[in-house]
């Protein structure tokens, strides 16, 4: 019970910030990026909260307690994307810009901006469903007794957590998110730190954990290399690498930079905070999961160990940012469609004379739309359907849809409309279309690939080819 009346604490100390906060938001610019005020200090801190979300505590935690120490190359595309980040980032700050789709249009025009538009629409609806997943999760875990029963069955915990995210973004959007990522940021950090040691002696360490896996049968949660299979590493790497490259997110945080200058100084911190939480969370996870035999509770790995396996002091500050985590994470992919529905759509083609006030209230309005959809998209996955799946899958559809057309946007003045239409429309539907087909059709090698490598594959195909063939001549002598 402790843990629930600390969690409780820490969500109505949010809901305080989010209120005195959303006295604040006058403009778009204040709901959506914060005012574009943001010290590079600040702007690591809700980075960092943002990008280690449930994806991280939950579903790369849930990947290492099914594979073990190999889960360790999982960060790879993180750490890779981060670093290229820091040439990307001062460039994106450039455009006096609110998201993504609209540098997209800027670039490319209409029909590739409100393509990018239904891209990101839908593969964010995916990754909030996962946080409200996640979110109930951690309440039914914190409530359930010795004998494996909860007080409060997962259902009903999801509708919570769907409840309170959606109401805190709607609040005050990223001008109350940012500075509370301070505080999460900063706890995380320190708590993975001090509970490695801790969960470590537990553990028995090395000698402790091997023995521990031989008696569960599962010997192999102590190798790192020849556990995963060539194929298995693309899938895990290439779909985050592509998030991170194009992630609507990060660029929110990025124009929300008081300066470009500021946005590259934060993105070079990140790659080293990056590596280093989220090679603690999977460590942490694969010496927890040396303790928990139920596999039950390894979907959960890293929540379990906080309320089970870490001195309660440690283990309230881990599960409090843990939920400040999920919170974080799934605001920030909540008020990215949002924004993007309003400035892309209703300014652009419906209203464009709209008044503040009145672009506040829509934003708001357009938060609780998608918090209900994503609400639903949780309820349409099959329960077989593990968070590190979903995540991989969410970050395939925006990665090979987005991050080409953009990356290119930024870098090649080569890259026309039409080749960026045909970039979005053929990530977009091999995705669909290979995620789809019977595998065991396919020859051995191409069955154990996802979708990200042929999509990734054709959507650049396609971004170069039609661009080369659709590009403006220069007009010869006359």
């Amino acid at each position: 019970m402790v843990y629930l009346i600390a969690i409780l604490i820490y969500l109505l100390a949010l809901a305080g910030i989010g209120i005195y906060k959303s006295r604040q938001v006058k403009t778009q610019a204040d709901f959506a990026v914060a005012g574009r005020t943001l010290s590079p200090w600040v702007l690591v801190c809700t980075m960092l909260a943002a990008w280690i979300g449930t994806g991280s505590i939950v579903g790369n935690a849930g990947k290492t307690y099914e594979s073990g120490l190999a889960a360790l190359i999982i960060p790879t595309g993180s750490v890779i994307g981060m670093i290229l980040l820091t040439w990307v980032a001062p460039r994106a700050r450039s455009y006096e810009a609110y998201s993504v789709p609209e540098i997209i249009g800027s670039r490319y025009g209409t029909v590739a901006r409100l393509l990018a538009v239904l891209s990101l629409i839908i593969a964010y609806m995916v990754i909030v469903s996962y946080q409200f997943n996640a979110g109930g999760a951690v309440l039914h875990v914190i409530l359930t007794d010795d004998s494996g029963r909860s007080l409060l069955p997962l259902p009903w915990a999801t509708v919570i957590a769907a409840v309170f995210i959606i109401t805190y973004t709607i609040l005050a959007g990223l001008m109350s998110l940012a500075y509370t990522d301070i505080v999460t940021g900063i706890i995380i950090t320190l708590s993975l730190i001090v509970a490695f040691p801790i969960l470590w002696g537990r553990a028995g360490g090395w000698e402790g954990m091997e023995a521990s896996f031989a008696a569960m049968g599962k010997p192999e949660h102590m190798r790192f290399w020849g556990v995963f299979s060539k194929a298995e590493i693309v899938n895990f790497i290439l779909p985050v690498f592509l998030l991170i490259m194009g992630d609507a997110n990060q660029y929110q945080r990025f124009f929300a930079s008081k300066s470009a200058k500021g946005a590259r100084s934060a993105v070079i911190f990140m790659v080293f905070a990056v590596l280093l939480v989220e090679s603690l969370i999977i460590l942490e996870a694969w010496v927890a999961s040396s303790l928990i035999p139920d596999a039950a509770f390894g979907k959960y790995v890293l929540i379990y160990a906080a309320k089970t396996l870490m001195p309660t002091i440690l283990g309230l500050f881990f599960l409090i940012t843990i939920v400040g985590i999920i919170i974080s994470t799934a605001d920030s992919f909540l008020l990215i469609p949002a924004t993007t529905a309003i400035r892309d759509i209703y300014l652009n083609h419906i209203n464009p004379k709209a008044s503040e006030k009145r672009v506040v209230f829509l934003s708001r309005l357009m938060v609780l739309v998608f918090g209900i959809i994503a609400y639903l998209v949780s309820l349409a996955f099959a329960q077989s359907t593990t968070i590190f799946e979903k995540a991989l899958y969410a970050y395939t559809i925006y990665g090979v849809a987005i991050t080409p057309c953009l990356v290119a946007a930024l870098f090649w003045k080569g890259a026309t409309r039409y080749g960026a239409i045909a970039s979005i429309l053929t990530g977009t539907i091999t995705t669909l279309v290979w995620s789809g087909l019977d595998k065991g059709r396919l020859p051995a090698w191409a069955a154990e690939l996802d979708a990200v490598l042929p999509a990734i594959t054709l959507s650049v195909l396609a971004l170069v080819l039609v661009s080369l063939l659709t590009r403006k001549k220069p007009a010869g002598p006359s």
